[in-house]
């Protein structure tokens, strides 16, 4: 099991500075390494990523507003892309039915501090947009992460998809 939570820090040497491709360059490499390994039972990762990165796979409909937005975010702001490269290379490269890896590419909205778990709901794709965005709690997101760990159930319903978490609406 392979949990990458990888980011670039929020400072301007690290939303421009070297490594531009710190996570995409790291999903890659595990890849690699995994396929040269020939494991016999697939190795599961999970890649913690962002509602802003579109799933291609099920062609999620955005504003022209927002294509607007994340078009200027991906060629001005390198975590960005580097956060669409490494979702794609598991999408496209890696695929559904690889014989050596299993993933699942996590979108959390809008990260906020919680001390406590709370009610959270999955979805395929994003219920809420860049200028109405929802709210996800860390805590949240790690339990869902350590539910894909332990819960085959879970890990089944999710395998190969880029699932987007919120925290339940009241």
């Amino acid at each position: 099991m392979i949990v990458s939570t990888l980011g670039h820090n929020l400072s301007f040497k690290g939303m421009f500075g070297n490594p531009r491709r710190l996570v995409a360059d790291s999903i890659e490499r595990l890849c690699k390494v995994i396929e040269k390994k020939r494991i016999n039972k697939p190795v599961k990762m999970i890649l913690m990523n962002t509602v802003g990165c579109k799933n291609e796979d099920l062609k999620e409909k955005i504003s022209f507003a927002e294509h607007c937005v994340f078009f200027l975010l991906r060629h001005l702001l390198p975590p960005h892309s580097d956060n669409e490269k490494a979702a794609n290379y598991l999408r496209t490269s890696i695929a559904q039915n690889h014989r050596y890896i299993e993933w699942v590419t996590l979108r959390p909205d809008s990260l906020i501090n919680d001390e406590n778990i709370s009610p959270y709901t999955t979805h395929p794709s994003p219920i809420h947009s860049l200028f109405n965005p929802g709210k996800t709690s860390r805590i949240n997101v790690a339990h869902f992460i350590s539910d894909l760990i332990s819960n085959e159930t879970i890990w089944a319903k999710w395998k190969g998809q880029m699932p987007v978490i919120y925290n339940k609406e009241n």
